[in-house]
């Protein structure tokens, strides 16, 4: 992702363009995963904790990043392709590896619909599979599998 198509994101959110911001954009559209706000401090080391968390809640409550509630290393986040600030139309699932603890988007699997009970109002939704990503199963003895040990 080039530097114009993020300010076309920040345009398009309603987000005034600051240099945090930037760098904190560029550095999700840059993992090509998820990230955490641990691992955002990791590669912004220029921006201190509650900078970064600033600008993720901004983006958040703007519907520019996804935030991905259930790994084992707590919430993570993924800049976003929706076309609107109001919702986010570009939910898909996610994969947790319980071996590395990283989480990757599954952009081709969609989240699924879910028909809730009446009176309930669904405002965000989150679909997470647990298991192990394929470069770890390649380290993985067979037997490992068999006995559970995955760490």
């Amino acid at each position: 992702m080039n530097d114009n198509f993020i300010e076309e994101l920040f345009e398009h959110h309603g987000i005034k363009p600051t240099a945090n911001r930037q760098l904190v954009a560029r550095a999700l559209a840059d993992s090509r995963r998820p990230l955490s706000l641990a691992e955002l401090e990791e590669r912004l080391v220029t921006l201190d904790r509650s900078s970064i968390f600033r600008v993720l809640t901004l983006f958040r409550d703007q519907h520019l990043v996804h935030v991905i509630e259930g790994g084992s290393e707590g919430v993570h986040y993924e800049l976003c392709q929706s076309h609107s600030h109001e919702t986010d139309d570009d939910q898909h699932a996610h994969f947790h590896c319980e071996v590395c603890h990283r989480t990757f988007c599954l952009q081709e699997i969609p989240v699924p619909e879910v028909a809730l009970p009446e009176g309930y109002t669904a405002t965000s939704a989150s679909y997470l599979i647990k298991g192990i990503c394929p470069a770890c199963a390649r380290t993985l003895r067979p037997y490992d599998f068999d006995r559970g040990s995955l760490a």
